[in-house]
């Protein structure tokens, strides 16, 4: 464990170091996620100018929701996607033959290996956002909501990994996994959106085949104090069942990997 911390750190130092050497890289990028950010919150905003609630959510709930988007996002655009494009990358120039002959877990090698530092600010929009929208509501979470909050956001991080970590695995199979990407971020796009504005089949796929409600959604509950105990355990024990299943698809593409350089 000790060691595997170690090597988390490092490969986030070596990432830091990288963006610092190109500062005004880092500010334009910082500059573009604050307008991208904006322009997310812009539908939502138009609707509810429209109506007050919209299926159970009135705005500054809304925007709660908003928030944990915004740093699920953040945590996937600046951690788990750049290192999983990297692990393509490597398994279709055969470099991912260095990884295998390392003395630590491939999986943690590569889903550590690249990191976009900027995206930092995403998760202080997110934070600001947040704080605006319990201003908006006119008071504070309690302390336990917070506290159920934040461990909900882990556990939305950790379902969003292990979806994006099963269909990494495929780039063992397939080399081009562009359109499976895309596929995934415009669903990813719908958590933005409490669930329950979603009816019908709908509603069912975004809870229990493309998690985005434990991402985003139950989260958010936990944070205003809607969200029941047996949701909580429901939605944590079903993370770990997806990390549990993205595990084994991990260890399975592993053993099928051939070597492109051989």
């Amino acid at each position: 464990m000790t060691r595997a911390l170690r090597l988390v750190l490092l490969q986030l130092r070596v990432n830091i170091a990288r963006a610092a050497a190109y500062r005004a890289d880092f500010i334009f990028n910082g500059v573009m996620t604050l307008v991208s950010m904006a322009l997310a919150l812009l539908p939502l905003l138009i609707l509810f100018d429209q109506r007050k609630v919209v299926a159970g959510w009135d705005k500054p709930s809304a925007l709660v929701v908003m928030s944990y988007f915004m740093a699920v996002e953040a945590i996937l655009e600046g951690l788990i996607n750049p290192s999983l494009v990297d692990l393509v990358e490597r398994i279709r120039t055969g470099a991912f033959d260095y990884v295998l002959l390392k003395p630590v877990d491939a999986q943690l090698m590569v889903s550590t290996s690249r990191q976009e530092p900027w995206h930092v600010i995403d998760l202080a929009g997110a934070l600001a956002l947040a704080i605006y929208a319990f201003g908006l509501r006119g008071e504070p979470p309690a302390l336990v909501d917070v506290l159920l909050g934040i461990a909900l956001l882990v556990t939305g991080v950790a379902a969003m990994y292990a979806v994006f970590i099963a269909c990494a695995a495929a780039s063992f199979w397939v080399v081009r996994l562009d359109n499976l990407v895309y596929l995934l971020g415009a669903l990813f796009d719908t958590a933005r959106w409490p669930v329950q504005v979603f009816r019908g089949v709908w509603r069912i796929v975004f809870t229990f085949v493309i998690p985005v409600a434990i991402m985003t959604t139950y989260p958010a509950m936990a944070l205003l104090g809607r969200l029941d105990g047996r949701t909580a355990l429901a939605t944590v024990g079903g993370t770990v069942v997806l990390l549990g299943l993205a595990r084994v698809i991990w260890r399975t593409a592993i053993r099928s990997y051939t070597s492109a350089s051989s």
